[in-house]
């Protein structure tokens, strides 16, 4: 392959994160000889690597079933089917491996570098980077791309252009449609963006002085919709968190748009009963605990400081035994237990950890090659496509397989 300085053998992937770097690496590694570029817009290379999983980096997720690991993504399920047959979550495990890195697996499933440290995942890239000789480049923002015969010439906005016979756009995703009108104007369709992955406001509401307070199963599901999850809770200073409202906005990601973020919540803080079958089960409670006091006594094993919260709405008195409960305030609280409304009004980002849904429309991207089905020698990789998944490592894994199949550049003549 000529390596000449019409960029007959160059690749340049735009985007210095995890999908970006991956890419790189295995491109540089698998065709000695072409020469790589990485360029970043920022000034910081793996931003999302450094802060994922509370710094430990959560770089997959222990699920070795692709029909069970493509459930976890809201958006992209059909295309990531054909796309891990490629490379999956022992692909991954074994690459790090290769190179030193250890992954373990915590009891959710997810996984981690044993040093949990998300800087052993940022130095591994960029030694593999070091080693092959991948030219990396900051500040360098894209502006447009422009195709001529079979070279890419890549417009920078500052600086003269790039020339390459391969770009891999790893930009990640953008919160508005017009931040990707460099790749409609190449032909491309844009699915509208949405962010996913976000927390629930519920200002001024008396459920935030529990801040802190969390449940290791709740089900939560948005009133008036199909959209439902179970898992650990949450409450914060502004609302609600935790894994389980994260997914429920990921699934949710379009239709809360929607709402403008207005919406009601019902909470069941005991997913074991409806509000049926915890009333059939009460009579039970009364005539075992009849003399204790309900404060006291709660036989649920929620948070004392929630249990006490619950009483509080329902109205039910701090010396009320358990035998002496009145009906109407009885019915408050198993109403409480099983579907307590929350007003909702607007969102906050879960730490940094951002993603968006929308993105590159997946028909106009071949799932086995990562290649444009619209402009030959355009590659992607990483949240740029319409591609996102739950908490739990599973857009790390998306970034991980659409890099490597990028990098393999099929297609095109390496």
């Amino acid at each position: 392959m000529a390596n000449d300085n019409q960029g007959t053998g160059k690749l340049v992937v735009i985007g210095g994160g995890a999908a970006g770097f991956f890419c790189a690496v295995n491109a540089a590694r698998l065709h000695p000889g072409l020469e790589v570029t990485v360029l970043e817009k920022t000034g910081k290379l793996l931003s999302k690597v450094k802060v994922s999983g509370g710094g430990r980096c959560n770089v997959t997720h222990h699920l070795h079933s692709i029909a069970e690991m493509t459930k976890r993504y809201p958006r992209g399920e059909r295309f990531l089917k054909k796309a891990f047959t490629r490379f999956f979550v022992p692909d991954t495990i074994e690459w790090y491996a290769a190179r030193g890195v250890e992954l373990k697996v915590e009891d959710d499933g997810r996984m981690f570098p044993v040093t949990d440290n998300s800087q052993t995942i940022i130095d591994c890239l960029l030694r593999e980077a070091d080693r092959y000789r991948v030219h990396v480049r900051t500040h360098a923002d894209v502006i447009s791309l422009e195709r001529t015969g079979a070279e890419w010439t890549v417009h920078l906005a500052s600086g003269p252009p790039l020339k390459a016979r391969y770009v891999c756009v790893a930009a990640g995703g953008f919160a508005q449609a017009q931040k990707f009108g460099w790749l409609t104007a190449l032909g491309h369709t844009i699915e509208e963006p949405a962010p996913s992955l976000f927390t629930f406001n519920m200002p001024q509401n008396p459920v935030t002085e529990l801040m802190g307070v969390s449940v290791p199963q709740a089900q939560v599901k948005i009133a008036g919709s199909k959209l439902q999850e179970s898992g650990p809770l949450l409450i914060t200073h502004w609302g609600m968190s935790g894994p389980v409202i994260l997914r429920l906005s990921a699934w949710g990601a379009r239709y809360l748009q929607e709402q403008q973020y207005t919406f009601t919540l019902l909470v069941n803080w005991l997913p074991a009963y409806n509000e049926n079958s915890l009333r059939e089960a009460w009579a039970q409670w009364r005539l075992d605990m009849g003399g204790q006091a309900v404060w006291t006594k709660n036989p649920f094993g929620l948070p004392q400081r929630l249990w006490h919260f619950l009483l509080q709405q329902a109205g039910i008195h701090e010396n009320a035994r358990w035998s002496e409960l009145p009906a109407k305030e009885q019915n408050k609280l198993i109403r409480s237990l099983t579907a307590m409304e929350f007003p909702v009004k607007g969102k906050t980002t879960f730490k940094e950890e951002f993603v968006t849904c929308g993105g590159i429309k997946l028909s106009e991207i071949d799932p086995q090659t990562m290649q444009s089905r619209i402009a030959p020698g355009l590659y992607f990789a990483g949240e740029v496509m319409d591609v996102d998944g739950i908490t739990g490592g599973f857009n790390f894994q998306h970034a991980w397989t659409s890099g490597w199949i990028a990098a393999q550049l099929e297609g095109g003549e390496v």
